[in-house]
């Protein structure tokens, strides 16, 4: 398949703190690749110098321009209603921000400013915003982390959807093992400023945590995250 991202040698310092020490990454046509580390390994500056937004970095990386971010934080403007918020950097025709606002269930909140959505709600603005773009890649960094547990749940569940409607690639940084299982056709563990695990995740979509082989690959990737399963007696998946 066609690499839609790769980068070679990425590196970023913070003064004598080395966060990214030579990282390689590729991420194919289509692809879903989930990026996991501990707090503070470098995943959410990874993401950004590859959206662009971090001058300092150094080494090689290609990135689509038809790429789209969604952070953690819908960062809505307050001051705009919905549908400006979702037309934002896409110029001419509003109808694929319409579209967009239909395919995650908001055709009928255009209207309305972003302090009357819940945080649901105004997460699935922002993927509406990034849609509109049209990107063949989503760089997404802990999209549903600010979420409570039954959001979240249901904000996998459309972008799972999405990706099978749009086919788009995506590096989703998260810190849940689960979520990366079940969204992700690789993931992969960022230490000590390099990947330094690689796991396919070989189980068709839709997924869900009980479904053959999930178990197996939950306790490798919290394996390779250094968290032995047996250490939460088997219940937790978070890292």
């Amino acid at each position: 398949m066609t690499a839609v991202v790769q980068a070679r040698g990425v590196r970023r310092a913070f003064g004598p703190v080395t966060v990214l020490d030579g990282v390689d990454l590729t991420i194919a046509s289509g692809e879903v690749v989930a990026l996991l580390g501990g707090s503070g390994s470098g995943k959410s500056t990874l993401l950004r110098i590859l959206a662009g937004l971090d001058p300092a970095a150094t080494g090689e990386f290609t990135v689509p321009r038809r790429h789209a971010v969604v952070f953690q934080e819908h960062r809505l403007l307050p001051w705009k209603r919905v549908i400006d918020n979702v037309a934002l950097g896409v110029p001419g025709d509003r109808s694929k921000c319409t579209d967009a606002l239909a395919e995650v269930g908001l055709a009928d909140r255009a209207r309305a400013w972003p302090a009357e959505m819940s945080g649901g709600q105004a997460q699935r603005v922002a993927f509406a915003r990034a849609l509109a773009r049209d990107p063949s890649v989503l760089l997404l960094d802990e999209p549903f982390g600010a979420l409570d547990a039954l959001t979240r749940l249901r904000m996998q569940q459309l972008f799972g959807r999405l990706r099978s409607a749009h086919g788009f690639a995506a590096l989703l940084v998260t810190h849940d093992v689960d979520e990366a299982l079940l969204l992700a056709d690789r993931a992969l563990v960022l230490a000590d400023g390099r990947i330094a695990a690689d796991l396919v995740v070989p189980l068709d979509h839709p997924r869900a945590p009980d479904d053959p082989g999930f178990g197996e690959l939950r306790r490798r990737l919290l394996d390779l995250l250094g968290v032995p399963l047996a250490s939460f007696g088997g219940a937790h998946t978070g890292t």
